[in-house]
């Protein structure tokens, strides 16, 4: 039994050693609406399962957010990115199932900033409320803040109007700006990067991490 569970841990290290991520320069997809791809840095986060890629995500060259000089000073968090915010675009080679167990299909979608309601059926679904929501690039004509009630609404069509498409962020607020993979435990990776952020109190650098495998517990 104990070769068993020995072999078991093993195959589980490596099948999530084959998780990469690297930044590339990439062109970003002919799909977004041109206003949406002029604002988009031309090197995207890439992940790869083995030589597979996973995803690609561009972020804003710069992304807007609300903060005093004191936040800036003391380090800020995804808190400070409006709701409705265009943080960026990501492109699924292949369908991917994000952190609700929600298929989605391959193809091209925006990044807008979103946090979890605390109520309801919500509660207690995901360890962190903060995700950035996916909407087809279809629907997305330019970068202008879009309010939340309408971001669902959009973000649902994903899912034929059932719920929105969710990209779960986890914190990554230290100093470390490596670009790598994460395990964050019960079968869930995350890609981290440092992107720069504008705000009324100056500009500054935020951390991400994207979930890039794994779903929530039931």
């Amino acid at each position: 039994m104990q070769f068993v569970l020995s072999f078991v841990a093993l195959f589980a290290i490596g099948a999530e050693a084959k998780f990469s991520a690297k930044v590339e320069k990439v062109e970003p997809p002919a799909k977004l609406a041109e206003p949406i791809r002029k604002l988009l840095d031309p090197e995207a986060l890439v992940v790869r399962d083995g030589d597979t890629v996973v995803m690609r995500v561009w972020f804003r060259d710069t992304i807007p957010a609300k903060a005093t000089e004191e936040q800036v000073k003391n380090g800020i968090t995804y808190r400070e990115i409006p709701e409705g915010t265009l943080v960026g675009a990501i492109e699924f080679p292949a369908k991917f199932t994000d952190f609700r167990k929600q298929e989605l299909a391959a193809g091209v979608y925006t990044l807008r900033f979103a946090v979890q309601p605390d109520i309801g059926d919500h509660t207690g679904t995901s360890p962190h409320p903060d995700f950035c929501l996916l909407c087809p690039a279809a629907e997305e004509k330019n970068e202008e803040l879009i309010e939340k009630k309408q971001l669902i609404e959009i973000s649902s069509k994903v899912n034929e109007g059932r719920h929105p498409a969710v990209l779960l962020m986890w914190p990554n607020n230290g100093k470390d700006a490596t670009v790598k993979v994460l395990d964050k435990g019960n079968g869930v990776l995350v890609a981290t990067i440092k992107r720069p952020v504008i705000t009324d109190g100056g500009k500054t650098m935020l951390g991400f991490a994207v979930t890039v495998a794994g779903v929530r517990k039931e």
